[in-house]
């Protein structure tokens, strides 16, 4: 009799079909709402994606997980509502929630206190609060999709439970230490990660889409190519990127996908017949960090009229500067110039890291890729990789090229006789939000609406110091010495301007971004303490601000 270990999680939603992923303790036929799939084997571990069909366009269906016929999915604690699908379609408001970076820690003192009262204080889990609201209120008020834009988990910062796995599998004095080192761990990380109550109910309920960012494997994962060449030269790395990526198809990428998109992927189809897929999606894994091309992580879901593109701006950098530095390769801008083209009402992308920085962050990062490319000369560039790996500049601002040629995309889509009412980028990695407005030079005949919009952490705040360093790269004076250094390098001014409506904004936060038709209206809610509450309870959510976009 084999036991439920992770999951179910609600991945893709149509308008008459979904599926539904589960980790079990063994081998068994999973059933939902009477469709079975039978579980595949990866090193030890058991893997589902269920496909539901025959579903009804805009219905509401509550649904039960059984393994072998026993029914193991809700559990008996009473305690939330039943998980449910709701279809696409009726003509209903599209509402989305969407943030990222959310450290693994447990939800009492002192991980539960700030960063100046405990060194391990990340606050109140943002996403925590979305389900116990989702709990507490109508299905209408429900968000229809939930957009995870990177660090989904926290390689390089684990909690108590996975700490103690680790010492008992490895002495922790040898690198990496107490952090993940293989798809074993890793596993234990997910398992943590979506294990508590209030975060599973939510993923079975709200579809996700998700994309991975740097903590998800590695601290300034692939920032550039000396970076890369370091990491490789250690004795663990091997094991760390490919349990990463072994573990990121499997609890994430896999659910990314519409199961037509999925009956496309070769590796699916092997994974499932195999006896142990382990060394097929290791072989897979390793070719993935090694080869740029020839591994797509990006994909498209659609929300009635909205479309979401959802971009890898992490695993498939060129990073041979300085003609070929580029966020994406040659397949992978022809694959997302060809997406983002259609009949849409809006237009979201979502890229774990944001394209527009606050102004002061966006020209130190163009001043520093002008010098790591030579522009001050050899000793100037190698004093400026350290800057760049030091300081984390490797956002589109420190892709230069990249960075225009997303302008000029937005730009095309944007003057077209189909343009969407909005083209919003959807971003996180920061550690603050904030919403900019595009705008582009005169005679452009721009026709959507286009803004930044940036959501981070969900549990991850900055401290005291780091709060006022962005504060002063969003202020005249960190703009004015950010331009300098950029002018000094021989930098060329960015082909889009954009202004800060709303932000910067800290503490742990989750960002709703409503659609009706082609009106649209952002909302930021960051965690707060109720009147009255206590350390343990009285948590919820507070509107920072709320601003239509149309």
């Amino acid at each position: 009799m084999t036991e439920l270990i992770l999951g179910p999680l609600l991945r893709y939603v149509g308008h008459d079909e979904a599926t539904v992923w589960v980790e079990t303790a063994a081998p068994c036929e999973v059933e939902v709402l009477g469709c079975r799939e039978r579980t595949f084997h990866v090193a030890g571990h058991h893997y589902a994606l269920v496909h539901l069909t025959g579903l009804e366009p805009g219905s509401t269906t509550p649904y039960e997980v059984a393994l072998d016929g026993r029914r193991v999915w809700p559990l008996d604690d009473g305690d939330w509502p039943a998980s449910t699908i709701r279809t696409q379609g009726g003509g209903r408001r599209v509402r989305l929630a969407w943030g990222s970076c959310r450290v693994t820690a447990p939800d009492h003192p002192p991980h539960s206190l700030p960063k100046d009262q405990h060194p391990e204080g990340r606050e109140v889990d943002a996403l925590r609060l979305v389900a116990e609201h989702m709990r507490d209120s109508d299905q209408e008020e429900w968000p229809h999709g939930l957009i995870l834009l990177g660090d989904q988990v926290y390689a390089d910062e684990v909690p108590p439970e996975v700490c103690a796995f680790i010492r008992s599998r490895r002495d922790p004095e040898v690198p990496p230490g107490e952090t993940i080192a293989d798809f074993e761990e890793y596993t234990q990380l997910y398992r943590t990660a979506w294990s508590d109550p209030p975060i599973r109910w939510l993923l079975s309920t709200v579809p996700s889409a998700m994309v991975f960012d740097d903590h998800d494997v590695h601290d300034d994962w692939n920032t550039s190519r000396d970076w890369v060449e370091s990491i490789r030269a250690t004795g663990w790395w091997d094991d760390r990127i490919v349990g990463g990526f072994m573990t990121y198809w499997l609890y994430q990428h896999m659910g990314n996908l519409s199961p037509e998109r999925l009956r496309d992927d070769g590796l699916y189809d092997r994974l499932r017949t195999a006896e142990d897929g382990e060394p097929i999606l290791r072989d897979f894994a390793f070719a993935a960090d090694r080869e740029v091309a020839g591994t797509r992580w990006s994909y498209c879901r659609d929300f009635g009229a909205t479309r979401l593109v959802m971009v890898d701006s992490r695993a498939g950098r060129v990073l041979d500067p300085p003609e070929e530095r580029s966020m994406l390769d040659p397949e992978e801008w022809n694959w997302l110039e060809e997406h983002v083209t259609g009949d849409f009402d809006h237009l979201l992308i979502g890229t774990s890291l944001p394209f527009l920085l606050a102004p002061g962050l966006h020209h130190l990062e163009a001043w520093n890729e002008a010098v790591c490319n030579g522009a001050w000369g050899r000793l100037a560039a190698r004093l400026g990789e350290k800057v760049r790996q030091g300081l984390d500049l490797e956002h589109w601002a420190a892709f230069g090229m990249s960075l225009e040629r997303i302008a000029a995309m937005v730009r095309r889509v944007g003057t077209s006789e189909t343009a969407p009412a909005t083209i919003v980028a959807l971003s996180g990695d920061v550690h603050h939000a904030y919403l900019a407005e595009v705008g582009f030079r005169r005679g452009t005949g721009m026709r959507a609406n286009v803004y930044q919009a940036t959501c981070s952490p969900f549990r991850n705040p900055l401290d005291d110091h780091e709060r006022r360093s962005i504060r002063f790269a969003c202020s005249k004076a960190g703009t004015a010495v950010g331009m300098l250094l950029a002018r000094a390098a021989r930098v060329e001014d960015p082909s889009v301007r954009w202004r800060f409506r709303e932000g910067p904004y800290f503490d742990n936060q989750v960002c709703f971004l409503e659609l009706d038709g082609r009106s649209a209206r952002l909302r930021l809610q960051k965690t707060a303490r109720r009147a009255g509450g206590t350390e343990d309870e009285g948590y919820g959510l507070e509107t920072v601000f709320e601003r239509p976009l149309t």
